[in-house]
């Protein structure tokens, strides 16, 4: 189951954030131009007696009313010194004024995490159980191409009404979805309780972000987008433990139906601080287009993903008709710019998708690669990338330093070279005489990386969004994020059948025989290496995250 103002590189100097604490201005925006207080008032969300979307697309984005300043200082002077024995300029995200916010967004976000990793754990269990095996991929891709549809219509969601209907609507249909699978009795009923999980996870990471935006101030922000990371370490390490012990001795069904009732306690925390945020910017209905082409996208990314799990001739008719879905409607749907990496916030959502990407691209394989070429045991093999867990939390944390913030592109291009090397690290395990203990070390060095380009990512992301387009611009960063998942693991998947690794979609065990019956190398060679040339070009993106001139 996701991250400065490059305006003023010193933190200190910046100028506070219109529409609230917490809220930025959008630096550049969707064009990536320089602000401009005479153009309109959102990049990517007209007002409703604004020009035609095709014009404010190209328009540059205002820096805001000239009192807005004032304003959010105002308010961010008055929320830091909601405790009246610490200094505004001393308080934490755990001083009382943001302890409960901030205790029940790691609250929620452990919890979404303990299920991932137990769901992957017991899910062969439950595929065999309900004698559906041979679709046990799509309890996985359910879950995902749901959640970019959900992702785009929190978004406009927490942008009119605010974060907290959406944020208390996916945490319901979450638990619906966990209540669903955990009771069902085919596999097509499996499925769709993990559509509808998907459903809510989209709201609430969404959600999430806002919450973070016009909660927090912006010197808080990248410590609270810090924890997000941190909240995934512990359920990481102990949810497939827990799983599996709740599997053997209750029932596979329990690790789902047990779960609703956990996320309860941590909302209810979380209430009183979400009540008194401020409602979305905008006044009129949700963007109606918009929604249809996060639909659309959802709907060609499931048949693409439909025809790749299907190799067969017949295959090539949905897989058609996903790809004619899904690249005009993603064009239209990330901001203008994104995949020509323009400066400003097009280059941050581009980056996402190549940092996750990527990294999950070379991830995905290298356990196969350990048990058929170098002969670990499974448990082994995924312990390897135990570490790049813990340091993907350090990295998070290393990049919320304070002192570290008119620094910040320069560390996500550090980032994006060190997951390139430490995916061409763990290809040199194929080498004879190179330990197998070399990708374990590598992914250590990956990790840090990823924590820092990612959480860098969400830092830079509010920073360079008006209050009133925070939902709609972390959407597209959560869906470039889902999407860079969805295109580089099969793109991994293309290059590894092509370089003689066997069937795409033969099952790991299947898959494992396979590779392991002959050894193919150069499949594996092919994929990493591939990976680390993508993020090669991740690390070129990052020179674009300052919005200036293309």
């Amino acid at each position: 189951m996701t991250d400065l103002d490059p305006r003023s590189v010193d933190a200190g100097a910046a100028p506070e954030p219109a529409g609230g604490a917490g809220a930025v201005r959008a630096a550049g925006g969707i064009s990536g131009a320089a602000p401009d207080a005479s153009a309109p008032p959102s990049p990517s969300r007209p007002a409703p007696d604004a020009a035609a979307p095709s014009e404010v697309l190209n328009r540059e984005v205002p820096a805001g009313r000239p009192d807005d300043g004032a304003d959010a200082r105002a308010q961010d002077r008055a929320r830091d010194g909601a405790d009246a024995e610490i200094p505004a300029s001393e308080a934490t995200v755990f001083s009382r004024a943001y302890r409960a916010l901030t205790l029940g967004i790691i609250s929620v976000v452990s919890l979404i995490a303990f299920e991932a990793s137990a769901v992957t754990t017991v899910m062969p269990v439950a595929a065999e159980r309900l004698d559906g095996v041979e679709q046990y991929a799509f309890a996985f891709s359910g879950y995902f191409t749901a959640s970019l549809f959900a992702m785009t219509l929190s978004g406009e969601w927490c942008d009119r009404r605010g974060p907290l209907a959406p944020l208390f609507a996916g945490v319901a249909a979450f638990g619906a979805g966990l209540v669903v699978a955990g009771s069902a009795t085919q596999m097509w009923m499996f499925i769709v309780g993990r559509g509808v999980q998907g459903i809510g996870g989209g709201l609430v990471i969404v959600s999430l972000y806002v919450v973070v935006g016009r909660a927090f101030p912006r010197r808080l922000q990248p410590a609270v987008l810090a924890s997000f990371s941190a909240a995934w370490v512990l359920p990481v390490i102990v949810g497939p433990v827990v799983a599996g012990t709740i599997a053997e001795h209750v029932g596979w069904r329990w690790v789902f139906l047990g779960m609703p009732v956990l996320v309860l306690l941590p909302l209810m925390v979380m209430l009183p601080a979400l009540r008194e945020l401020p409602p979305g910017g905008h006044s009129a209905a949700m963007d109606r287009r918009r929604i249809l082409l996060a639909l659309a996208v959802a709907a060609g990314a499931g048949l693409l993903q439909f025809a790749v799990q299907d190799l067969r001739w017949l295959s090539l008719l949905p897989g058609v008709a996903g790809a004619a879905l899904l690249v005009p409607c993603v064009l239209r749907l990330l901001p203008a710019g994104t995949f020509r990496a323009a400066r400003g916030l097009p280059s941050v959502v581009l980056l996402r998708g190549l940092a996750a990407g990527t990294f999950l691209g070379a991830e995905s394989f290298v356990p196969l690669m350990l048990v058929t070429e170098r002969g670990l045991s499974p448990t082994m093999a995924g312990l390897s990338l135990t570490g790049g867990g813990l340091t993907w939390a350090l990295g998070s944390y290393a990049q919320s330093r304070p002192r570290l913030d008119a620094h910040r592109e320069r560390l996500m291009g550090l980032g994006m070279l060190m997951i390139a090397l430490s995916i061409a690290l763990a290809a040199t395990a194929l080498i004879d005489g190179v330990p197998a203990w070399i990708v374990a070390a590598s992914w250590v060095i990956g990790g840090f990386g990823m924590g820092v380009t990612i959480s860098g990512g969400s830092v830079l992301l509010l920073k360079l969004s008006r209050p009133e387009d925070s939902g709609s611009n972390a959407a597209s960063l959560q869906v470039s994020d889902a999407l860079g998942n969805i295109s580089l693991v099969g793109a991994s998947g293309v290059l590894f059948v092509a370089f003689g690794g066997g069937s795409a979609t033969a099952g790991t065990h299947d898959a494992a025989d396979a590779a392991g019956s002959s050894g193919h190398p150069a499949a594996f060679a092919a994929v990493l290496l591939g990976m680390a040339a993508m993020a090669l070009v991740g690390a070129f993106v990052t020179t674009r995250l300052r919005p200036g001139k293309a």
